[in-house]
């Protein structure tokens, strides 16, 4: 059983930063933030592997950056020039799929999932 657990999050105004944490205590093959909005359907935003290859929604290159410190197990989202669509709810999560690309993101459910942390851009 992975253990997911997202901190971070909070309300922000446009243009502003944010950075997500996520502590996990199994770092699996394929870790990634995946977004939610009121009445959308879930969006991966970005993945990184265990050998810290990234990819990333279009929608988000080059204002997130994604990372993780293996020796404190923590996965992170470093979140800049927000903008008010931006705003969802952000959960961390992982699997084992070799393949870890925000495209492969999209089309498998990903088998371990922390609970989510709340972004509001204003």
């Amino acid at each position: 059983h992975v253990q997911l657990v997202e901190s971070g999050g909070g309300s922000v105004q446009a243009g502003g930063s944010l950075r997500l944490s996520c502590t996990y205590d199994y770092e699996r093959r394929c870790m990634g933030w995946f977004r939610q909005a009121p009445g959308q359907q879930r969006e991966a935003v970005a993945t990184i592997s265990r050998a810290g290859a990234t990819t990333y929604a279009t929608s988000v290159e080059g204002r997130f950056t994604i990372s993780k410190d293996s020796a404190k197990s923590t996965l992170y989202l470093q979140l800049d020039s927000l903008i008010p669509s931006d705003s969802a709810k952000y959960y961390c999560a992982a699997d084992s799929t070799s393949e870890c690309t925000v495209a492969r993101a999209m089309r498998v459910f990903f088998s371990y999932w922390g609970r989510g942390t709340q972004v509001t851009v204003s």
